[in-house]
């Protein structure tokens, strides 16, 4: 997670935030975008999880949803990476057999494909993207390690403006092999390199 990122629009203090993310936050001491919810920045969560790992445990999501001062938008997890792949790739929207039959299906538009319904569902773009990578180069091109390889690489791609926070020295351009970079450069604005007594778990 790009938790130093987060940590800095947190002391920034912008409000009325539209967040894009898998969860609305976990339950623990670390900083995540429950961090940004528990401080009242956040106007709506797009997400595919909002819950807590075990129900006998309330996230500030959960407290805040029920009490109105938050909108929740629930996609299921395939369609949200979906979604941000067709704001990335600048396709107008796609049918999924996925959510068919659920309250996520209701009002959209629903087909027949193949004998079987499909709901339409749209492009999920973003102003700002907050990504962390392991290594970048000062053209922007990113390498990922481990899970940063999931949400990463597409978020960077759907946003218009991505920011970067890199766990290691930028290098030179040249110095991260073809083979191993997962993001073009074309796609990042800004790098940060995570200072010293930075965030790193």
């Amino acid at each position: 997670l790009p938790r130093n990122l987060i940590a800095a629009l947190n002391r920034q203090g912008a409000k009325q935030l539209t967040g894009i993310s898998n969860n609305a936050g976990a339950l623990d001491d670390k900083v995540d975008v429950g961090t940004l919810v528990e401080a009242g920045q956040m106007k709506k969560m797009i997400c595919a999880f909002t819950a807590a790992t075990h129900p006998s445990r309330i996230t500030p999501f959960v407290r805040m949803y029920n009490d109105d001062e938050i909108e929740a938008e629930l996609v299921p997890q395939g369609t949200l990476a979906e979604r941000m792949r067709a704001a990335a790739f600048g396709i107008g929207g796609f049918y999924t057999p996925t959510s068919v039959g659920t309250e996520l299906a209701e009002g959209k538009e629903h087909r027949e494909i193949d004998g079987r319904t499909h709901v339409l569902e749209h492009p999920l773009p973003a102003d700002y993207a907050f990504i962390r990578a392991w290594k970048a180069d000062t053209f922007g091109n990113l390498q990922f390690r481990l899970t940063q390889r999931n949400f990463n690489p597409v978020m960077a791609m759907a946003a218009t403006i991505t920011i970067v926070e890199v766990e290691n020295d930028v290098v030179e351009i040249g110095e991260i092999e073809p083979d191993n970079v997962h993001v073009s450069g074309i796609y990042v604005d800004r790098i940060v390199r995570i200072p010293s007594d930075g965030i790193w778990y």
